[in-house]
């Protein structure tokens, strides 16, 4: 499809409220879009940063959330583009294999697990499975891919994980050499990327959508080793979090929203000055134990980019004008200031300028 050009503001041309909402990444129902639809008014009112597509609604317990076939796509993709005042992340969860939002059965070509292409092992057997998967996403108008996951298939009873078929590997070095095949054939294909979940989920074994994960006495440092290497290498254009507890790193709150996790430890230690975006906020790991407010505080207070909320295993049609008045409280009482606000905006806008000169 044909993708409209945007301009990328300047980030003293943006207002406050549109500083916000670059921070903010939603999810939404709908396989056509209606005036009536939350996020034409969140994309044309606010210029929220990011739009997250999925094929299943988990509150509604329905397929055809947002994508039932390629035409119906390419529509929706059209009608999306045709509100947006600056350049959008359009992201998906397209790692292949089982999570995998394009499938087969819609009218999408086949795409491989990480865990397929492990046991292969063939890194340009990946790297050409990074880029079939990255020209099928770009061909639609999606512009930011969150894969590959670089966690360590550590827990075999891990369901969220390795049970998913969703790591190349048990061991550190096979899968930052497949991530980084897949990434480079992501950037072949001009698609963005997302390394998953930091700082490691392969080795518990409760599922964060569902609640709770202590990784305390499991998780241990070579879980980070891929994003190490990946980062030192320049590869690294984005990186998720998880929202797994870790008493090693912190023991007060989920990785998610501590500050000594993505300041201490992915910010300083690792040298990572790109884009840190949340797992989907409205897992039950957060919504169990935080409310939004809390939330939306302890994720800007710990360094995080860009919020997300999915907006699927909770419906929040209100969530980007809640979570902009939020903020806007938070720094009327002086617990962040703009100098935060701006710093996560450039971030967010420097990778943006990828979208328009080429990933």
């Amino acid at each position: 499809m044909d993708i409209p050009e945007r301009p990328l503001p300047r980030l003293e041309d943006l207002s406050l409220d549109q500083k916000i909402a670059q921070m903010l990444l939603i999810g939404f129902r709908g396989t056509e879009l209606t005036d009536e639809n939350p996020i034409i008014r969140d994309l044309r009112d606010y210029q929220v940063g990011g739009v997250i597509l999925f094929d299943y609604d988990v509150v509604m317990k329905t397929y055809g959330r947002n994508v039932t076939s390629p035409d119906q796509l390419r529509n929706l993709m059209q009608q999306l583009y045709s509100h947006t005042k600056f350049p959008t992340f359009f992201s998906i969860d397209q790692e292949g294999g089982t999570v995998n939002r394009l499938r087969p059965e819609y009218g999408f070509p086949a795409t491989r697990s990480h865990k397929t292409l492990g046991q292969l092992d063939d890194l340009e057997e990946t790297r050409r499975e990074g880029e079939h998967i990255a020209r099928l996403l770009q061909s639609y108008g999606l512009n930011l891919n969150f894969a590959p996951c670089v966690d360590l298939g550590i827990n075999k009873d891990n369901k969220a994980i390795y049970g998913r078929d969703r790591t190349f590997s048990d061991d550190a070095d096979q899968v930052t050499a497949h991530a980084r095949a897949y990434i480079k054939g992501h950037k072949a294909g001009g698609v963005l990327t997302a390394l998953k979940h930091f700082p490691g989920h392969g080795s518990s074994l409760a599922d964060t959508h569902l609640g709770m994960a202590d990784v305390t006495q499991t998780w241990s440092p070579r879980e980070v080793i891929p994003y190490e290497r990946l980062i030192g290498e320049g590869l690294c254009d984005m990186v998720m979090t998880t929202h797994i507890f870790n008493g090693q790193l912190d023991p007060n709150v989920p990785a998610t929203l501590s500050a000594s996790v993505m300041q201490g430890m992915l910010r300083t230690q690792m040298g990572f000055d790109g884009v840190i975006i949340s797992d989907d906020l409205q897992m039950q790991a957060i919504t169990n134990y935080f409310g939004l407010d809390n939330v939306v505080e302890l994720a800007l207070l710990a360094g995080v980019d860009i919020l997300a909320f999915g907006n699927n295993l909770a419906y929040e049609p209100d969530v980007v004008e809640r979570s902009i008045h939020i903020v806007r409280r938070l720094l009327e009482d002086g617990t962040i200031d703009e100098l935060r606000i701006n710093a996560s905006v450039r971030r967010i806008l420097r990778l943006k300028e990828k979208l328009v000169s080429g990933v």
